[in-house]
């Protein structure tokens, strides 16, 4: 089922400094664990919505627009942060009611709002998706707390503009590429229903971090490479390095680490 995609995991696979661990991957299929894998998957889909909708309001539109942004995703965070609503009422609320209008200010801001929005619009569509499988799997959905993967990928996050946007934009490329590998690396490992399910991401996934990096490089208007490798090797010790939580994006599981 993947022999097709791998033209498309092939950048995905060079742009990232490591593969997952075996170890996270014989973790991960583990029947006791799919609560836990399918739990922050559906999280993640939210926080890269939420990631992506910052990044308009913050650079690219005005307050009335980003009021309309904060609308659109407030039934999907009180869901998830809060425990309110029915999760199958979501599927009424994925849509933007506003027409976002770029800030003068901002060259690149119409190319961003782009972009972003259709993320945003994926992402959620994903996370639905998500919960519809936890549903079928009798899973309940359940607050978890958060792994050290994006935390740690941000805190190097410089913190003068234009340069903060550009780092952001190359940890959100490093997260989508993470996740598109994670997806293809669980597929042939779990049930057919969420295999297919994985395998349907792929392609979303990887045009997602092409554009946070074509965002990045345009954005900056010269050659980011050195930074891209650096983050390149904070992400890729996140993954290899021990981790005492087990999560999506969590690194070697620390009780299979001891060599």
């Amino acid at each position: 089922m993947l022999e097709k995609y791998q033209q498309l995991l092939a950048p995905i696979n060079d742009f990232l400094q490591c593969v997952t661990p075996a170890e996270w991957v014989e973790q991960a299929q583990k029947p006791e664990n799919l609560r836990v894998i399918l739990t922050d998957h559906l999280i993640c889909e939210l926080k890269a919505a939420q990631s992506a909708m910052f990044l308009i309001r913050r650079y690219a539109v005005d307050e009335q627009s980003g009021e309309a942004l904060l609308q659109w995703l407030k039934p999907y965070e009180d869901f998830t942060y809060r425990q309110v609503g029915d999760w199958r009422d979501l599927a009424e609320h994925n849509r933007l009611n506003k027409s976002m209008i770029p800030k003068s200010s901002a060259p690149y801001g119409q190319d961003l709002i782009d972009k972003m929005v259709l993320l945003i619009k994926e992402e959620l569509h994903h996370f639905y998706q998500v919960l519809e499988i936890m549903q079928e799997s009798g899973i309940e959905y359940d607050k978890i707390t958060s792994s050290r993967y994006a935390k740690g990928l941000l805190r190097h996050v410089r913190t003068y503009e234009p340069q903060a946007l550009i780092d952001k934009l190359i940890c959100g490329a490093y997260i989508e590429a993470r996740s598109c590998e994670r997806f293809a690396m669980l597929a042939p490992h779990v049930d057919a229903r969420l295999g297919e399910f994985y395998i349907s991401l792929l392609r979303s996934e990887a045009r997602h971090y092409q554009d946070y990096l074509s965002l990045a490089e345009e954005i900056a208007g010269e050659d980011i490479s050195e930074r891209i490798a650096f983050f390149g090797e904070v992400e890729a010790e996140l993954i290899s390095s021990a981790d005492e939580d087990f999560k999506f994006h969590s690194g070697k599981p620390v009780q299979l680490a001891v060599s």
